[in-house]
Order: structure tokens, then sequence, then C-alpha cells
């Protein structure tokens, strides 16, 4: 206790932290529930994050889609925003045609966004 590394357990105490608790939950129930309703404009059929890249003659494009340039055309295209770090590539994109990418917006909510990819 001379560290003020514990608090006695008096009454008081205890239902602060219980409504410490209590908020903390509402918070956690709030973000997924922000999470959930992200996930449904994600995965609806019209969301699809369309790119124009120039295209070699071996079918690959010249640069590569990142997760930093699929959250740009989000914020772009549809005013998403989607932090790139949540963005799940397994490898840089850089074939022509359409793409799912998994994205984790919470712990226990994962969405997959669509993108296509067309040649300039």
């Amino acid at each position: 206790m001379k560290k003020n590394l514990a608090k006695e357990a008096t009454s008081q105490a205890v239902n602060e932290l219980k409504g410490k608790q209590k908020s903390e939950e509402k918070a956690q129930a709030a973000l997924l529930a922000e999470a959930q309703s992200l996930k449904a404009v994600l995965e609806d059929e019209k969301t699809v994050v369309k790119f124009t890249e120039k295209v070699g003659p071996d079918g690959r494009t010249f640069g590569s889609i990142t997760a930093k340039k699929i959250a740009d055309e989000l914020q772009k295209q549809f005013a998403i925003k989607v932090d790139k770090r949540h963005i799940i590539l397994d490898h840089q994109i850089r074939a022509v045609g359409s793409v799912e990418v998994p994205v984790k917006l919470h712990k226990d909510v994962q969405a997959t966004i669509s993108l296509y990819i067309n040649q300039a």
C-alpha cells in the first residue's frame, strides 16, 4: 500500500470499480456494434473498391496494391475510414481482376472488402 499499487477494498472503492467495469463493458459493446455495422457496409455488393493501374505485357501491374492504397481508396470512394493496419494482406496485389481482402474490424468481427483492379 505504500507505493499505491493497491487500494483498500472499502465499499466505496468496490462500487467505484464496478462502475468502471460497467462503463468499459458499455464502451466495448458500442465498439462491437459499430464494427458490425461497418462490416455490413463493407460487405455490401455495391461496395467494390475500384483501382485503375498500368499493366505490363505480362499482365501484372507496375505498382502493387498495398493496404495503405486500399484504405485511401475506401476513404475517397465511400468515405469509410479503415486503419491500414487492420487490412490483412498475405502479399501485395499485382494481378488485374477481382480480389477479396479480409479486414479485422474488431477482435470478434472480420469483414471482407471486394476490390476490382482495372487496366489503365
